[in-house]
């Protein structure tokens, strides 16, 4: 679906904005290579996570909206820089004791500790595009190791030879003294050892594209800088891989926003055109601390779909990516009810614009669900909680007194929400359940409460119910913040919860009112 660009121009959608700064980067013509690329880097030295997900979605995001302004042919390329060498052993891998021998070798020259793959780096690469798989993505897989050893980089590594000076007085001063006297672009593979090696360049031949050195025996080799004889330092490598593939869009988390300014001078010393960049910030734990693999702190990619759907991931990635967020568990049934607010706005609204700046079209690129949103995840909750149960049958009994025609097979995100709802309440909410009996004032509150629902009949709605809770609040003469917040931690052991006529409604008028006279009787005097 091709969109009007005076339509695009009313929206705020960042993905709008990125594609429209690529198509005026390219002054709206097809580019040489035949299609505007789009990058990713992945350091498989440990297994993909949160961060790479969020990576990979918004820029498919910023591909989609691209190939709706135009119909200039597209590319991903997801590049895993398997050539590094392991700096450190992962301590998630059987037998690391084993693996401190192979520190310095190239990730692909290590044996896969899993016993699956030809190496350590082939097991982390089939590790990330099962994960990509998964979720849908469409990208093409680039190895380091391969670009490398096949010649795919010779071209740019000669051009880095050939402007090594140039590249030298761009990198030598944002180094420190000590480390800029031994300092090169080229990192050599050692022929004796396998080794990628940190040593000096002691000098270098343009003619030949040979440089030489010392390795870790002292002895003087020259080698050639390219088909894998040599890599570069990770931040000539960005620069290097811009301009070998001319990328046209990559974006790197808010830690390499200083480096941006370098990748794109590297990129343009050797001839090439730095592409339009983005950055994201990075993520926080609930106490405000950057989110770290080796810390263990935050909330990985299987946890989360452990407990909501991948599409809720998506917005949340969606979301200010260039603000900093907190991203720990109790975000989760937020972000569930955002998603399915988003997606119910959605499908009824009929202004193109909004449309546009509705997360939900980024998130689904054409493919919306049709599905009519009935119950709230943090309403779910609360219905696993009153009822006590993990069985999706009862779940569906009570659901069905509200949407008579409720089945799984025919609204598959309230039945796979429904799953994720149930392992969220085993793990989070029931060990964490803490019921308060009722205060005078609340008693008396509860009591009114009680009659007024047993007086309506069981073909109430919602809003009804929620009417005359509102209602009663009013008339106790408690604030109504208090009085709704006292609901939910004397019903159901909980400091908060959706709208509480909704979960009357669902729960049922007779068992809410068996709750309130449970509560009742452990009144606080």
């Amino acid at each position: 679906m091709k969109i009007e660009p005076e339509i695009v121009l009313k929206t705020n959608s960042w993905p709008f904005q990125q594609a429209q700064a690529i198509l005026q980067k390219l002054n709206n013509k097809l580019p040489k290579k035949g299609y505007v690329l789009f990058e990713t880097g992945y350091g498989p030295s440990g297994l993909p996570h949160i961060g790479t997900f969020g990576e990979v979605v918004r820029t498919t995001m910023v591909r989609n909206a691209f190939m709706q302004l135009s119909d200039i042919p597209t590319r991903l390329f997801c590049v895993s820089d398997d050539f590094d060498g392991m700096r450190k052993v992962p301590d998630n891998i059987p037998n690391p004791q084993d693996y401190l021998q192979y520190i310095g070798l190239p990730l692909t020259a290590i044996p896969d500790p899993f016993g699956m793959h030809e190496s350590y780096g082939a097991h982390m690469n089939a590790r990330l595009r099962s994960f990509l798989d998964n979720f849908g993505f469409e990208y093409e897989f680039k190895s380091a190791t391969e670009s490398y050893k096949s010649g795919e980089y010779n071209e740019y590594l000669l051009k880095v030879l050939q402007n090594y000076e140039k590249i030298m007085s761009i990198m030598l001063p944002t180094l420190r003294e000590e480390r800029s006297k031994t300092y090169s672009p080229f990192l050599p593979i050692c022929p004796e050892t396998g080794h990628v090696l940190q040593v000096p360049i002691l000098s270098y031949n343009v003619e030949r594209g040979e440089i030489t050195y010392k390795n870790e025996q002292d002895s003087l080799i020259t080698s050639p800088v390219t088909d894998g004889h040599c890599k570069l330092q990770w931040k000539p490598d960005f620069g290097m891989r811009w301009a070998a593939f001319d990328v046209d869009f990559e974006m790197y988390g808010k830690d390499h926003l200083v480096n941006g300014v370098i990748y794109t001078r590297i990129c343009q010393a050797i001839g090439g055109k730095a592409p339009q960049q983005m950055f994201f910030e990075l993520f926080l734990d609930e106490n405000g601390q950057k989110i770290s693999k080796s810390k263990g702190n935050g909330v990985s990619v299987d946890e989360w779909l452990r407990y909501a759907p991948k599409d809720s991931l998506a917005l949340f990635m969606y979301q200010s990516p260039q603000k900093a967020k907190k991203l720990y568990f109790e975000i989760i049934p937020k972000t569930v009810d955002e998603y399915l607010t988003f997606l119910q706005k959605y499908r009824h609204e009929v202004d193109m614009t909004k449309k546009l700046a509705n997360p939900i079209h980024h998130i689904h690129y054409g493919a919306i669900p049709d599905e009519e949103i009935v119950i709230s995840y943090s309403l779910l909750i609360n219905l696993i909680s009153a009822c006590s149960t993990d069985d999706p049958s009862v779940l569906w009994a009570y659901i069905k007194r509200v949407v008579p025609q409720a089945e799984p097979d025919k609204m598959p995100i309230l039945r796979d929400m429904m799953q994720c709802a149930i392992n969220y309440y085993q793990d989070f909410v029931k060990p964490n359940k803490q019921y308060r009996a009722p205060k005078a004032n609340e008693l008396q509150a509860l009591h009114n409460l009680a009659q007024r629902l047993e007086k309506l009949p069981a073909s109430a709605t919602s809003e009804e119910i929620q009417t005359i809770v509102y209602q009663i609040g009013m008339d106790s003469g408690i604030e109504l913040r208090d009085w709704f917040a006292a609901l939910y931690e004397i019903l159901l052991g909980a400091s908060q919860g959706p709208r509480f006529g909704s979960f009357v409604a669902v729960y049922g008028i007779n068992e809410t009112i068996g709750l309130i006279k449970k509560a009742m009787s452990k009144r606080n005097d």
